[in-house]
């Protein structure tokens, strides 16, 4: 495991183990995306089969989170964006 000192380097990382991710979730019909990286923090979204789905927490935390705080100890958490949008009834919707 290499040392990571850089938010660019952090990032590059980062974005590095969830392309090696991508086709596990991808798989179930899902997909994720790297967001941001800030204060030590890593933001992600889930998309596709993952939004609204029971299992998207265990996905999140025993999988895309462990993989990340395991391979870079300066991180220190990985979380969700939530997203809004109004659906075609005009009803704010949140994307988990």
């Amino acid at each position: 495991m290499d040392e990571v000192k850089t938010k660019e380097e952090i990032e590059k990382h980062v974005r590095k183990i969830i392309e090696h991710l991508r086709p596990y979730i991808m798989g179930d019909g899902g997909d994720i995306e790297f967001v941001s990286y800030d204060n030590d923090i890593v933001t992600v979204r889930l998309l596709g089969a993952c939004v609204g789905c029971s299992l998207i927490d265990v996905t999140l935390n025993n999988g895309i989170k462990n993989w990340i705080m395991e391979e870079i100890p300066s991180v220190k958490d990985v979380v969700l964006v939530q997203d809004t949008f109004q659906n075609e009834y005009g009803y704010d919707n949140y994307n988990f």
